[in-house]
């Protein structure tokens, strides 16, 4: 079963200081990890909530507004979708996740419509 960790950070330490480097590290030593182990689908972090477009529709009308959906302490900073045999396993590779230590992990079981990418995705509502 495919599960997202989504990695809630409260910041990122500026690139090319030591704490910008040990955190990289840490990271992907864990990537690796789930690699090693076979589970790993796909990781990308993300850039911080200031670049965000949240989009809504509503009446028909669209309305972009910058930034992100709410104000938070913890922002998404990345996420790693891993293919497990239970959610044990997600949860195990979570709590060992460098993230987990100073942020927070989510684990969320993915829906599996059979499909794997987006062109044999059914369509919306079908």
């Amino acid at each position: 079963m495919r599960y997202m960790l989504l990695l809630y950070i409260q910041d990122r330490p500026e690139p090319g200081t030591p704490e910008a480097t040990a955190a990289f590290c840490a990271i992907a030593e864990f990537h690796q990890r789930c690699q090693d182990r076979g589970v790993l689908v796909a990781s990308d972090p993300l850039h911080a909530p200031q670049t965000a477009t949240t989009v809504r529709v509503r009446d028909g009308a669209t309305l972009n507004t910058d930034g992100p959906f709410t104000e938070t302490t913890e922002w998404l900073g990345g996420y790693f979708i891993v293919d497990c045999a239970d959610l044990d396993e997600a949860l195990e590779l979570a709590a060992s996740c460098p993230t987990a230590h100073e942020g927070s992990v989510e684990v969320r079981p993915i829906i599996d419509t059979g499909a794997r990418n987006a062109a044999d995705r059914p369509p919306q509502g079908a």
